[in-house]
């Protein structure tokens, strides 16, 4: 049995991503895959079972990552402003710094991957944003909202900036680039509707 090479592992991983966001799910291959690394298809079975396994395997790796980047220096007992603040800090600098894998989780947002990826993300992660918002509550920081419309109001705004970034262009295909002072006049706004 041949052994793993960690460096072809990792190339395999990245040029997963290019090639799920360039082509889509859909359009994705195994053969296209050990063609753009420079390896046979049967070196990528020594690391996957098959295409579905490659996909969720890289994707899940690329979930934990968000999510300890995301809760970088994040503490549940900060007052909301700060929280939410340092999630937006947080959120938006990962998705610029790894735009292909931004692209790649909202391909599989709408894929029958989705369950299998986002439920890593959910344990930690989700403890820690409910703990947030349940000790905003009790301070009489924000009122109880469904966690739906709290999510579209919080981030939503910050995701959409960040994406007309990544992409280089906004509405209508005019050229954007994300400043940080458009980010915090954007938070201050969103801070805003959140508040009591």
């Amino acid at each position: 049995m041949r052994t793993r090479n960690t460096v072809k592992e990792e190339l395999v991983k990245q040029k997963a991503i290019e090639l799920i966001v360039k082509d889509g799910l859909e359009n994705f291959s195994v053969n296209k895959l050990a063609k753009a690394c420079g390896i046979s298809v049967a070196t990528l079975y020594i690391y996957y079972k098959d295409k579905d396994d490659l996909i969720v395997k890289v994707a899940v790796e690329g979930a934990r990552q968000m999510s300890a980047e995301v809760l970088k220096g994040f503490d549940p007992d900060a007052s909301f402003e700060e929280g939410l603040r340092q999630q937006w800090r947080n959120r938006s600098r990962h998705m610029m710094e790894n735009p292909m894998a931004a692209q790649l989780f909202e391909l599989l947002r709408g894929s029958t991957y989705h369950d299998e990826v986002y439920k890593v993300i959910v344990g930690d992660f989700t403890k820690s944003l409910g703990a947030f918002m349940e000790n905003a509550i009790k301070r009489g920081e924000i009122d109880p909202l469904p966690m739906e419309v709290y999510w579209s109001v919080a981030f939503a705004p910050m995701y959409n900036l960040v994406r007309f970034h990544n992409e280089g262009k906004s509405i209508g295909g005019r050229r954007f680039t994300l400043t940080e002072e458009l980010l915090w006049q954007t938070f201050d706004l969103v801070l805003k509707a959140l508040k009591k």
